[in-house]
């Protein structure tokens, strides 16, 4: 459903707002409010879509922010939803897919780590980051990787479980050094039964989800049946394991029992604004996390906080017990709706003494010291770029600034990157990456114009995104072929500068190459040039990574296969021999020579063909 508009005394198009509320429904919904240009302003939910939607239009004094935000809407759109809960999983959707100018919103961050249990005969216990498409159990979110690695050591060393490569595991001829020091049971030689193993992957789990006072009970259980059968060694096991596991829960137990709780504060400094997120499972104190939203210019910490609580956890399961450091609204709202997506009762407390009061003062100073913190590098940004702008002469701070660079190994899995920075800093969710194809190996002026055609030939043809400034990573040769691309497609009032390395290679010593082909070599005490260092090192470290990404995907699935005289039964001999690919790769020709059936000069073919060499002999590519 649409508004009506009326036109002002200026000709301008005006949104009769008191009209479009006439023909609303009383039911829950999601409104939205459309800007002239069709931009989405903002999102909201509403348990009764006409009483909310008319409170924008009614003679009640309003903050200047909402003030400006309905001077600019052309039209409103509304969904009628059957229940509140509803409109609140629909809002936060939109939010996310719409991105609204007006509302508070989560930026683009790394994935949380889970701890993957694989569904393998043998399984495999490690961290996981990205999409869940791996069978097996994942056990989280994790506020970060440390907390991950400390309970992967945990279960290693309660359980013993293999976190190695199914590449190594299904290759090895005898234990590795993780049997040797206690913290595997050496399922790839067979020094473990599948039954037992087994046994101990459901242990882990039993840990991972939770449920360690059942896992005592059972522990203690068999203890005592391998004590009545005699087998004392089995018992002084299980007695050890009980130990351990008793020990790590007296240590680190919330209020003396278990508990699966988040505490949650905000805080702000004029529109900025920190979330710190301070998690419990099971007990155990996972460790903090600071989250740093876009606040569209609202300076109310109760708000922001209500739209971290709200989108945070329409993506993340949540725990049963939400503790926040302040009153927000739709507390009953989102604890009903949070306990139909868990299947279970969720709690969200304002008010909390004991232990919590201290979690939540912990949590308010954490998150203090990160704005400041975050803040000050904002600063220094900002100092940067007003740097930049004043060396290229724009008359704007750049709000958009790409950088393009090419990676390949004497041309092999060539991969073009493309990195985005804002005013902010890096907007990781808009890198693209580019595989080269149908150009002449290593030539690197051919793939960047093909690179730069793709990315710009979409801006032209579809969303007419175009970067202030397009850096280049290279020299002359490079920017022109950049300028060939922009000139072809008629793009024009974006800044093209290439950023060519000095003689040495040294950091401050870059020669920029500017559009009207003056040559500027700031120093490296130049704010300016330090931004463009800092994004054409993230161009080149996205780049370097999907190269070798590229490359080891290639050379796993055919490169042994490739080389003359390799077939099936020296392929498994020499994979059984080092313990998989990347033994092989780390070993040198006289070592490979050394496998049976493997003489010198197919040896130097092996070490040429996995290196990316053309012969025997040590080159060097490009990275």
């Amino acid at each position: 459903m649409t508004g009506p508009v009326r036109r002002g005394r200026t000709g301008g198009v005006v949104f009769d707002g008191k009209a479009f509320v006439a023909g609303l429904s009383t039911a829950p919904g999601v409104y939205r409010m459309l800007a002239e240009d069709e931009s989405v302003l903002y999102v909201g939910k509403a348990a009764d879509l006409r009483k909310r939607v008319a409170s924008y239009f009614n003679a009640t004094p309003k903050a200047t922010r909402t003030m400006a935000m309905i001077a600019q809407i052309a039209r409103m759109e509304v969904t009628v939803t059957r229940t509140e809960a509803e409109a609140l999983l629909l809002e936060n959707q939109l939010i996310k897919s719409l991105k609204p100018r007006y509302n508070v919103s989560l930026r683009d961050d790394k994935s949380y780590p889970y701890v993957l249990v694989t569904g393998d005969a043998w399984p495999r216990i490690a961290v996981h980051r990205g999409p869940r498409n791996v069978p097996g159990r994942y056990f989280g979110p994790y506020p970060g990787v440390t907390a991950v690695r400390e309970t992967l050591n945990l279960m290693q060393k309660l359980f013993k479980l293999r976190n190695c490569e199914d590449s190594v595991f299904r290759n090895r001829s005898r234990p590795c050094l993780q049997h040797q020091i206690g913290r595997c049971t050496a399922p790839c030689v067979g020094l473990v039964s599948e039954r037992d193993y087994a046994d101990a992957v459901r242990r882990a789990s039993m840990f991972l989800d939770g449920r360690s006072d059942a896992l005592n009970d059972e522990v203690a259980r068999d203890m005592e049946a391998a004590a009545e059968r005699l087998d004392f060694e089995e018992a002084a096991r299980l007695r050890d394991l009980l130990g351990n596991i008793r020990g790590m829960q007296a240590r680190q137990y919330v209020d003396g029992r278990v508990a699966e709780l988040d505490v949650l504060a905000c805080a702000m400094r004029g529109t900025h604004a920190c979330v710190l997120l301070l998690s419990f499972r099971d007990g155990r104190n996972l460790g903090t996390r600071a989250f740093h939203p876009r606040t569209n210019g609202s300076d109310d910490p109760a708000e922001v906080l209500a739209a971290f609580v709200s989108q945070h956890y329409a993506e993340q399961p949540p725990p049963r017990e939400i503790v926040l450091d302040r009153a927000i609204e739709d507390l009953p709202l989102l604890e009903q709706a949070f306990g139909e997506s868990a299947g279970r009762r969720v709690q969200i407390k304002t008010s909390v003494r004991g232990d919590r009061a201290r979690y939540v003062d912990l949590a308010r100073r954490n998150a203090e010291i990160a704005l400041a913190s975050e803040m000050g590098s904002q600063a220094a940004q900002h100092a940067r770029a007003e740097s930049l702008r004043e060396m290229l002469g724009l008359a704007e701070i750049a709000q958009r600034i790409e950088c393009f660079d090419i990676s390949h190994t004497m041309g092999e899995a060539t991969v073009a990157s493309c990195v985005v920075f804002d005013a902010d800093g890096a907007v990781r969710g808009q890198y693209r990456r580019y595989n080269i194809a149908g150009i002449e190996p290593g030539d690197d002026y051919a793939a960047m114009h093909q690179a730069l055609t793709r990315r710009f030939k979409r801006a032209v043809e579809s969303d007419g995104v175009v970067p202030d400034v397009l850096l280049i990573d290279g020299g002359a040769g490079q920017v022109a072929q950049a300028r060939d691309v922009l000139d072809t497609l008629g793009i024009t009032g974006v800044c093209l500068v290439g950023v060519a390395k000095g003689e040495a290679r040294k950091p401050g010593d870059e020669t920029l190459l500017l559009p009207d082909g003056r040559e500027l070599k700031p120093g490296a005490a130049s704010p300016g040039l330090q931004l463009v260092q800092q994004v054409r090192d993230e161009a080149h470290r996205f780049a370097i990574t999907g190269h070798r990404g590229r490359r080891q995907k290639a050379r796993n699935t055919s490169r042994l296969e490739d080389i003359p005289g390799i077939g099936p039964r020296r392929r498994a001999s020499l994979l059984k021999h080092f313990g998989g690919l990347g033994g092989l790769k780390a070993a040198g020709a006289e070592e490979i020579a050394l496998v049976e059936g493997v003489n010198a000069a197919l040896a130097t073919r092996i070490y040429a063909t996995l290196h990316g060499l053309d012969t025997g002999t040590p080159g060097q590519g490009q990275d």
